[in-house]
């Protein structure tokens, strides 16, 4: 038991090295008060990762979007391991729920993996009192159709058989529109299952967006954050909607990459219209992401996404989360920890660890916009 025990520590160890080879690092070094550096500003650093704490301190309460929960998570324990007494707790929810949480008061920054409504700017204004809430774009990524059907491996459909399928017109594996997009596969004449975020979910908005861009014909609804569609099966979270079409046979859902990849549950291949069919993986979602245009205006960085991509190798279901915060009005208390904390999610280092944990990093051009955001914000 013993060794199996040590066994499964150093495996634990050598992927977190694969991800981020600073967390261990910091994480080694963290014993020793004397492993930082101070600066001649009096700016404190981790001499590993070279994390800028800055006047971090105390503990930063935030919320929101379940899709970077597993990117929030690698971010944390690499800023904490590198500044010690500073505690970021991020409540891994929904995009809904954590903008309710930002526009009540209660986090210094939520996740949302839409960016604000008008109505929503306007409510962040009570809060950030002499400003408003803005979008930073922090986590790219594809979502990912994850199925469970047995005897089945791959699967290639397109986005008007996802629509269908989501909005239960097609009713069994064997249906002709399917089989038609996965010629020599025996499709078994087995009821579809088909899984749906049950709160309000900002990865429901961006697959809606994308339903609707490319099928708007099967697709008949509002991209909205509540699931529009009658029928299927809800479950809370991106976790939640992963865990049930890990275990039901006959089951198609939508995630992030990052829990089909930890789960090894199977995933669809996207036909575009292009050369051949698109693979979710991080960087075929980058091809899409780079094309993002910035919509926002002032200091608010929302971006428009482009769906209907057919860019070869392009994976065009993609979302990109957004860290909600104040341009002004930022609570004093947790401003220095807030800017200290995306200073290094944004970092050339925060980003790098995106790939490896199945996300796609910012776009270099927009993510040096973010990085002049973060360091204005008052």
């Amino acid at each position: 038991m013993k060794l199996q025990r040590k066994n499964r520590l150093r495996a634990t160890a050598l992927g977190a090295l694969a991800v981020s080879s600073a967390l261990v690092l910091t994480a080694c070094g963290s014993d020793n008060n004397s492993g930082g550096s101070t600066g001649g500003s009096g700016e404190k650093t981790s001499a590993a990762s070279n994390i800028k704490c800055d006047d971090a301190k105390g503990q930063l309460l935030a919320s929101g979007s379940s899709a970077q929960k597993n990117a929030m998570d690698l971010w944390v324990k690499d800023y904490m391991a590198g500044c010690k007494g500073v505690e970021i707790n991020y409540k891994s929810s929904s995009s809904g729920e954590g903008i309710i949480a930002f526009n009540q008061g209660t986090v210094g920054f939520a996740g949302s993996d839409s960016a604000l409504k008008p109505e929503e700017v306007a409510d962040s204004k009570k809060i950030c009192k002499t400003g408003q809430g803005i979008n930073l774009p922090m986590v790219g990524g594809p979502i990912a159709i994850g199925f469970h059907l047995e005897g089945v491996d791959s699967l290639t459909l397109d986005a008007p058989t996802l629509a269908k399928i989501f909005d239960g017109k097609i009713k069994k594996w064997n249906d002709p529109a399917i089989a038609k997009l996965n010629s020599g596969t025996k499709l078994p004449a087995k009821a579809i299952q088909a899984f749906h975020r049950s709160e309000d979910s900002g990865t429901t908005q961006n697959l809606g967006k994308y339903l609707a861009a490319t099928a708007p014909n099967d697709w008949k609804y509002e991209p909205e954050k509540k699931w529009p569609a009658p029928g299927g099966q809800a479950a809370s979270g991106s976790a939640g909607v992963a865990a049930q079409v890990k275990q039901v046979d006959g089951s198609i859902g939508y995630f992030e990459l990052s829990y089909a990849s930890s789960q090894s549950i199977s995933t669809v291949d996207i036909n575009t219209g292009g050369s051949a069919p698109v693979k979710a993986s991080s960087e075929n979602a980058s091809k899409a992401i780079a094309a993002a245009k910035i919509k926002g205006t002032g200091k608010d960085l929302a971006l428009d996404l482009d769906y209907t991509t057919k860019a070869e190798g392009a994976y065009p279901i993609v979302l990109v989360t957004y860290e909600v915060v104040c341009d002004t009005g930022n609570k004093a208390e947790t401003l220095p920890t807030v800017k200290s904390f995306l200073n290094y999610t944004a970092s050339d280092e925060g980003q790098k660890v995106l790939t490896d944990a199945g996300y796609a990093p910012i776009p270099t051009e927009i993510n040096a916009k973010v990085r002049e955001t973060i360091a204005s914000l008052k």
